[in-house]
């Protein structure tokens, strides 16, 4: 899979770095020469332009790439980029990065943004599930459908548990996606009975959000 990152800061290297050992090749763009590291990541291209001109995508060749990245910390920047990748470049996966909370509303669909990345909400959402038991903590927001990944850690007194996951009535526009127990990812399946402590990973309908954790607080 190709990858283009716009923004080659700590960030942008950082999720390269993750991408090239998982066999990906990757492109980091950044139109600042200082961010011009190739020491730092050396299996990944690099391209000194600015990610907002059509000029430099069209060198990226951003039309081969399978997933575009805007990881600069400029949400300004990020909207374009994403805007320009899914319009101009029919990429079919764009990524932003959300720097301030505030603008968080404007990365959808309508920007180009599939997935909108938050750092300081990711960080808050980690904290809370750390803490909360019985509480459904939004962990990441997908623009597309209006979904968002959630999780919640099953409490021991909901009548959840001992249940089998296929007897569940579970809202609709509804996925339960993983179940983490005792370090051990899970794909559930209908015969899996929930367990007291299970973390049970969602992806949702932002409107469903309030009758799946009523049904899963018992």
């Amino acid at each position: 899979m190709r990858v283009a990152i716009a923004g080659a800061g700590a960030v942008g290297r950082s999720i390269a770095g993750e991408l090239l050992e998982n066999g990906h090749e990757v492109l980091l763009i950044d139109k600042n020469p200082n961010s011009i590291s190739v020491e730092r990541v050396p299996l990944a291209e690099w391209l000194l332009a600015d990610a907002c001109e059509i000029t430099s995508l069209d060198e990226a060749a951003l039309q081969r790439c399978h997933v575009v990245i805007a990881a600069t910390g400029d949400d300004k920047v990020n909207l374009v980029v994403s805007l320009l990748a899914k319009t101009e470049y029919g990429v079919p996966r764009v990524v932003a990065r959300v720097n301030n909370p505030k603008n968080e509303w404007l990365y959808n669909e309508s920007w180009g943004v599939d997935v909108a990345v938050s750092t300081p909400r990711l960080m808050s959402a980690l904290v809370e599930e750390a803490v909360s038991v019985g509480d459904l903590v939004r962990l990441m927001r997908f623009s597309q459908g209006n979904a968002n990944l959630v999780e919640l850690t099953l409490a021991a007194d909901t009548d959840l548990v001992g249940t089998r996951v296929g007897d569940v009535a579970w809202p609709v526009d509804t996925a339960l996606v993983t179940i983490i127990r005792a370090g051990r990812v899970l794909v559930p399946g209908g015969n899996d009975t929930l367990e007291a402590g299970d973390e049970l990973l969602f992806v949702a309908a932002q409107e469903r959000e309030e009758e799946l954790e009523t049904l899963l607080a018992g």
